[in-house]
């Protein structure tokens, strides 16, 4: 029979991509017949829809309900919470494909180089 540390160590860890998935749908997919993209759109730019263009801020709350579900007392969920938040903050790093620009400059030799 599994212990009650290993159940939860199982619901955090199925946790976190579904907390990222919740985030990810809302943040940056249409979802099915374009709903989420006309709940962002309805949201404009007040306080909701800067929630929904940031991915960051809308991991936190999504991760409320997750915490509140898994954490016993309020300091447990108060640091589920947070580690919820930054598992799918991993996660959406972690499957990003973003292009990272070059670090490479040009020295100040190659600067004062004329062509003629």
């Amino acid at each position: 029979m599994p212990h009650l540390a290993d159940t939860s160590s199982v619901i955090l860890l199925f946790s976190i991509p579904a907390v990222w998935r919740v985030t990810h749908l809302l943040w940056g997919e249409d979802g099915p017949g374009d709903i989420v993209v006309r709940v962002r759109r309805l949201a404009g730019n007040g306080f909701f829809g800067r929630i929904l263009d940031c991915f960051y801020c809308l991991s936190l709350w999504v991760a409320i309900p997750f915490a509140f579900a898994i954490g016993g007392s309020w300091s447990e969920q108060v640091i589920t919470w947070f580690g919820l938040s930054g598992g799918a903050i991993l996660l959406e790093r972690l499957t990003t494909r973003e292009v990272v620009p070059s670090t490479h400059t040009q020295t100040t030799e190659n600067a004062n180089v004329v062509l003629r």
